[in-house]
């Protein structure tokens, strides 16, 4: 089972350095084993994540964690069906408090068995058949080959989300972007490249595309998905890591036929990436920095791309077997304070990524797009023959052409034929069709 324990004080708690809360079965063998000193920086599987050469990964999490009067306590595992457990609290990890020492104080018993079944539900109330999205898909047996419904009930969940490769056919579907949120902060200096710079070479991520860019970045994620054949609609995914807190993806999806409908992405640098073919409709996407990214094919429409500070877009990092990102029906805007001119449609490093593709249709724009839109490093257009910026009848948020005469040089305006092919989701997918 997958609840987490909840204690609530008479005033905001603590976090002590000392002590250890213990979970243990009716027959007092040990369970589970949180340690106050290091419950900022613990570490745990998530979802059986597995690195690319068979080594279990351990992800760097928050195992205590407070919310109000509230002290939330996240297990390493999952705890059996069908068990009597209790629990026991040291003094110190909670300053001020005595703790719980008598194994008949705080006693519980998980449910019998588990709920086989194609539809979960999830509840932070604990009224479905799961209290986290994590438990949901754990639940989904390895190798599945028939589609899987979970339903995210109104809430917040505090957490991060692995969904492995061998996890394929999953719905994951919300009550609304509103009503339904998954939330934490997983960045590059928790669990990416720069935190386990040091961690052994042989942790690296699974299905890597890059083999010297892809080392760790992909644990960085809140909500990762390796898995074929994923889709998420009706809610909002939130890396609540703060602005200049590095590289932090609310979604990351690294295989084919990823969809996403009526989601509410929210980060700032690297908000979403995708690596195989990508489809998103209806949604939201905010970040200041290539908060759309990744060496896939991405179809975007009828969405909002905010810009929460000046920065970038896009960056494609595709190669020239297969298409990078495309916009249609999209509008640009910004937070409050974003600059005039202050933020490019896409760029690339064009001496390593020297087939980025990204393309622009029918687009409205606030006047936070730079003049020239876009950037690549070098700034030479004679070094970059194969790249594809390019961009169709764009306008102002009220649908007013704007002027593109001083874009840059080797990007390109299509014509009415191109930007009717380049506007079928099928054409740019490879023939998936993610409406049907």
């Amino acid at each position: 089972m997958d609840a987490p324990l909840r204690i609530t004080f008479p005033a905001p708690p603590t976090l002590g350095s000392s002590g250890a809360i213990e979970v243990r079965r009716a027959d007092g063998t040990p369970a589970d084993r949180i340690e106050a000193a290091t419950a900022k920086t613990d570490r745990k599987n998530i979802g059986g994540a597995v690195s690319d050469t068979g080594l279990p990964h351990d992800f760097s999490y928050e195992s205590i964690t407070i919310d109000g009067r509230t002290a939330h306590v996240h297990l390493h595992r999952l705890l059996e069906y069908g068990q009597s457990y209790y629990v026991t609290v040291d003094p110190g990890v909670f300053a001020g408090f005595d703790g719980v020492q008598d194994p008949r104080k705080w006693r519980f018993t998980t449910r019998k068995h588990a709920v086989p079944s194609r539809h979960l539900t999830v509840s932070a109330a604990g009224t479905g058949d799961f209290c986290t999205v994590q438990g949901a898909i754990d639940a989904v047996p390895l190798g599945n080959q028939t589609p899987v419904t979970i339903d995210v009930r109104p809430g917040v969940y505090t957490e991060i989300v692995y969904v492995r490769e061998d996890r394929p056919h999953i719905t994951v579907r919300g009550a609304g972007m509103r009503r339904t949120v998954i939330q934490y902060a997983n960045n590059d200096l928790r669990n990416g490249d720069k935190a386990l710079s040091n961690g052994g070479p042989a942790d690296v991520c699974p299905r890597r595309v890059l083999e010297t860019s892809d080392i760790h970045n992909c644990w960085r994620a809140m909500f990762g998905v390796d898995a074929a054949d994923f889709r998420m609609s009706d809610l909002t995914l939130h890396n609540t890591t703060p602005d200049g807190g590095s590289q932090a993806e609310a979604f990351r999806g690294n295989n084919e036929r990823i969809a996403l409908e009526r989601v509410d992405l929210r980060s700032h640098q690297d908000t979403l990436r995708l690596q195989g073919k990508g489809f998103v409709t209806d949604s939201r996407i905010s970040g200041d920095t290539d908060f759309v990214w990744g060496t896939g094919t991405v179809f975007v429409q009828d969405s909002v791309l905010e810009s929460t500070d000046a920065g970038y877009i896009s960056q494609s990092r595709n190669d020239d077997t297969r298409p990078g990102a495309v916009f249609v029906r999209t509008r640009l805007t910004r937070a409050p304070g974003v600059p005039d001119g202050s933020v490019v449609l896409s760029r690339s490093a064009v001496w390593r990524f020297t087939h980025s593709q990204a393309v622009f249709i029918d687009t409205a724009m606030d006047s936070h797009i730079a003049p020239v839109g876009w950037q690549i490093d070098p700034n030479d257009c004679a070094q970059a023959p194969s790249l594809s910026f390019w961009e169709y009848r764009s306008t102002d948020l009220d649908g007013r052409a704007i002027d593109t005469s001083q874009r840059l040089p080797c990007s390109r305006r299509l014509t009415a034929a191109e930007a009717e092919r380049w506007s079928e989701p099928s054409f740019v997918l490879g023939g998936w069709d993610p409406e049907r």
